[in-house]
């Protein structure tokens, strides 16, 4: 072989706890991709570095079969905080890589973003008298929406207009009413900035609190409660950020919210913003990472993912919601976006921002310490107020298709008015339980520890774990009759529950079945805003952000719903899923009432969330997690294993333990006895879990380096899927 050929490292998308040695006769650099033989496939992978010499025999060594890139595709800060990530989490650091990257970068296409298809109003087009076309809504709207924006709007923008954008232009174009063009992507880094709302008291002093801590990393907690504002002070901010000609990162858990936010932030500035979530296509998605990382995307918002996009000129993070378990990824690389966020700002010497209504208790205990920074906004802006919060007493209130007399009373009195209401219950569905009348017999999942769910409007049994699906059973399989029923409520059920209660009013259900249609959501908001809808019912889709002025009644329908739950994060959850959902009332003028229907009132987060005492409720939970020595005065990390086989999972996980316990661990490293999944069948398969705590964090990190590599590499560990999640969200 050759002596001018060169070894690099390679990192691919495999399993394995190590990186490959290959050979090749050119220079290649660290964090570009190439293509490498990987046993009988060929995967892309991405060079970390260059090396004198290999473990192996350079006989033996492969060559790469393909460069892909001329340059680095990962920046040396992205690639050593994907290091960090790998190191942290104890995963592959090929596979933390692939996920890091856009699917398109993943198979190996050219990093190249496409010119964007925008829509313009043709001359024919601006001639049209726009009221004439009162028989075609959609038409007319999409041509008033186009005559505004001079410069074209593109597929994405006029999708969150409207769901059905394609077919409507289609038809526009057919009269010659529209034309597109492709429109390369350029940068524009200085746009021209609307004049901001006046900001009150508590938001002036927020943003100059902000503004003294943009130089260098600075950690802040932006607490503010629901409707004080707390978006205008991040654009307040990221104003001064564009300023300075930098970029700012800006991560939501969850989709809902990205099309409202983008809409602010395009009200705000006019500037090119890198949208990036997973209801995009891959190559809109291509499209947004590459504007990011070539500074043509000064604005870049997205969820979990997007927080590895590469920036030129890093800036910025905010992190809104900070408290969202959406921020956790729970397969394959169990990452925290949050946490993640937080690392990134220290790295590259930015501020970060972490907002929220309802703190997790981590951010909130390391304010208190004073590594974070803490801000607070305890009021309302404008002439808002906090809602008032009733709670309604279900044990001597007779409910009927569980909603109680009081609230029905509520609801009629907001339709009088002609304000809005909304009605939260998380869970979707008709009803959780198919139910024999006669014997007590319940439909199961034949795969699943769990009942199936009553899904009417579809006929189906459904099963919310797996997605497994039935016929709807009419006679009962243990006593033969036929007086099946279902028990209990869904959203479906509370949706015809209002038709029967009020015929005349507009009901809007916003759950995951009926937003599954892309657009849906964004169709069914803007008939909420534009004051189409009376009455909303929905699951926790309502909770976050949504700003509706009109809603002036929020009903909470069985609110003890997780307030026993088996994790010991259940009361915490709980509270900030009500309070979030709570906030939604009363943000304008109008006052706003919460009523919550519940069989436990003298619960302690009960008291507090009538108070909106969130320090209050704050207190009471993290002093019983600090006696019960939980997080955030531990860490934790849980091993998961499962199998179709019945007892194979506790079987792994016992061989694990007598190997965590050979490697003899620090004296505060804990390795509690292996148990089932609160849920043991899932999908089929048996799960199991085990805990290990420590009160210090090095000590803990030391023991999972050693014990998942030795894991990685036993014998026993090759017949059972298992999973280690360090610092775990969900206990299942």
């Amino acid at each position: 072989m050759s002596a001018t050929l060169r070894i690099y490292q390679v990192a691919v998308p495999a399993p394995l706890y190590r990186e490959f040695d290959y050979v090749a006769s050119m220079s290649l650099t660290t964090g570009a991709r190439v293509r490498v033989p990987f046993g009988r496939r060929e995967l892309v992978g991405v060079v970390l570095g260059e090396v004198a010499r290999s473990e192996l025999p350079r006989g033996r060594l492969k060559p790469i079969t393909q460069p892909l890139d001329a340059s680095a595709i990962l920046p040396p800060s992205i690639l050593s905080l994907l290091r960090w990530a790998a190191n942290y989490y104890h995963h592959p650091l090929g596979e933390v890589i692939h996920a890091a990257l856009p699917v398109r970068l993943r198979q190996g296409r050219a990093p190249v973003a496409a010119g964007v298809k925008v829509w313009t109003l043709t001359p024919e087009g601006r001639a049209v008298d726009f009221q004439a076309l009162k028989r075609a809504p959609a038409q007319k709207h999409m041509l008033e929406v186009l005559a505004e924006a001079l410069d074209g709007l593109d597929q994405v923008q006029l999708a969150r207009i409207s769901p059905r954008s394609s077919a409507v232009l289609k038809a526009l174009r057919a009269k010659g009413w529209v034309s597109s063009h492709q429109r390369e992507l350029r940068p524009v880094m200085n746009g021209d900035k609307q004049l901001a709302p006046e900001l009150n008291r508590g938001q002036k002093f927020a943003v100059s609190s902000l503004l003294a801590g943009l130089k260098g990393f600075h950690p802040f907690l932006l607490h503010g409660v629901t409707g004080s504002g707390k978006t205008e002070v991040y654009l307040s901010v990221i104003g001064e950020i564009l300023a300075q000609g930098k970029q700012a990162l800006v991560l939501v858990p969850e989709i809902s919210l990205t099309p409202q936010l983008v809409g602010r932030f395009e009200r705000r500035f006019r500037l090119p913003i890198a949208v990036l979530h997973s209801g995009l296509n891959e190559q809109e998605r291509l499209n947004a990472w590459v504007k990011a990382a070539e500074g043509n995307a000064p604005i870049v918002l997205g969820t979990r993912s997007a927080v590895f996009t590469p920036l030129r000129n890093p800036g910025l993070i905010v992190v809104d919601e900070e408290h969202d378990a959406s921020y956790k990824q729970q397969d394959g690389f169990r990452y925290s976006a949050r946490d993640i966020a937080v690392m990134r700002a220290a790295r590259e010497e930015i501020p970060i921002i972490l907002g929220s209504a309802t703190p997790s208790l981590e951010s909130l205990k390391n304010a208190r310490q004073e590594t974070y920074t803490l801000i607070e906004l305890p009021q309302r802006t404008g002439c808002a107020v906090m809602p008032d919060v009733r709670l309604l007493d279900m044990r001597r209130l007779k409910p009927s298709e569980g909603l109680s007399f009081p609230l029905r009373e509520a609801l009629t009195d907001r339709l009088k008015k002609n304000e809005q209401s909304i009605l939260f219950l998380n869970r979707r569905g008709f009803s959780p339980v198919w139910m024999c009348y006669d014997c007590g017999w319940v439909a199961p999942c034949q795969r699943c520890d769990a009942q199936l769910t009553l899904h009417q409007k579809r006929n189906k049994l459904l099963c919310h774990h797996c997605g497994a699906e039935a016929k709807v059973i009419q006679r009962c399989p243990s006593c033969q009759g036929e007086n099946l029923h279902p028990l209990g409520e869904g959203t479906e059920r509370v949706e015809e529950a209002l038709q029967k209660f009020f015929p005349q009013a507009r009901i809007e259900r916003i759950d995951r079945d009926s937003t599954a249609r892309r657009g849906a959501l964004e169709e069914k908001l803007r008939r909420v805003h534009e004051g189409e809808a009376d009455i909303l019912v929905g699951t926790q889709m309502l909770s976050k952000g949504h700003d509706f002025p009109n809603v002036t009644l929020v009903g909470i329908l069985n609110a003890d719903q997780g307030l026993y739950g088996t994790d010991f994060r259940s009361g915490e959850r709980l509270f900030q899923l009500i309070m979030q959902v709570s906030g939604r009332a009363g943000r304008a003028d109008k006052p706003g009432e919460v009523l919550i229907q519940t069989w436990h009132p003298e619960h302690p987060l009960f008291a507090a969330l009538a108070r909106h005492d969130f320090h209050g409720y704050a207190e009471y939970a993290l002093s019983e997690r600090r006696e019960a020595g939980y997080p955030p005065y531990s860490h934790l990390a849980l091993l998961r294993a499962e199998s179709p086989a019945p007892g194979a999972a506790i079987e792994f996980l016992l061989a694990a333990r007598t190997l965590a316990v050979r490697l003899s661990p620090a004296k505060d490293v804990q390795i509690l006895s292996p148990l089932p999944a609160p849920m043991e069948r899932r999908a089929g398969r048996y799960r199991a879990q085990m805990l290990v705590q420590s009160s210090r964090r090095a000590p803990l990190h030391d023991f999972l380096e050693q014990w998942v590599m030795q894991l990685s590499e036993a014998k026993f560990s090759k017949k059972t899927r298992w999973s280690l999640d360090v610092d775990p969200l969900d206990m299942y």
